[in-house]
């Protein structure tokens, strides 16, 4: 039975997914539009992705501005990550908190709404994360916020980093539009 657990940061969710398991393996059930929409989710799919990252990789923290912003569902298919979910929203109480979150299974899902910050530390080799965005992606308005200006630990000491991740701003150096 699908069932969801609501976060600090408002419209952040965690997901347990519909999953079974016998002796040929298991099956798990990612998303249904309409078990998400009784639990309060409207996620309209545009495009998804997925990558695969090496143990102590940190990509993010991305997000896309208007009008081009996105929910997010985010699942793993492999290894383990800690998510980190950054409000971006100035009329949001928890504007420039963040959360985090263990994900190392496939029965959990994350939704994260338009206007917060995603991305993650991946804590084995071959983990690969898939998102599921509703909007297309627009590399003009693919943004993000420089992964360690926001107060959280990321407890790695030499991590995995692309360049385009290290140039971005602050947190308290960015204007959100959200």
């Amino acid at each position: 039975m699908i069932s969801i657990k609501k976060l600090e940061i408002e419209g952040l969710c965690l997901i347990n997914n519909f999953s079974i398991e016998d002796e040929r393996g298991s099956f798990t059930k990612t998303f249904s539009s309409e078990k998400a929409h009784e639990l309060g989710i409207d996620l309209n799919i545009k495009e998804t992705y997925f990558s695969i990252s090496h143990k102590n990789v940190v990509r993010g923290m991305h997000f896309q501005v208007p009008p081009y912003e996105h929910d997010k569902l985010i699942y793993i298919t492999n290894g383990s990550i800690t998510d980190v979910i950054l409000d971006l929203r100035k009329n949001s109480r928890t504007f420039g908190k963040f959360v985090t979150i263990e994900i190392n299974s496939i029965d959990k899902a994350l939704f994260v709404p338009k206007g917060c910050a995603h991305g993650f530390k991946s804590k084995s080799d071959n983990t690969i994360v898939v998102y599921n965005q509703s909007s297309v992606y627009s590399i003009v308005h693919d943004k993000g916020i420089l992964w360690n200006s926001f107060g959280y630990e990321w407890g790695i000491e030499y991590p995995i980093i692309s360049e385009r991740d290290k140039s971005f701003a602050t947190l308290e150096d960015y204007y959100s539009p959200f």
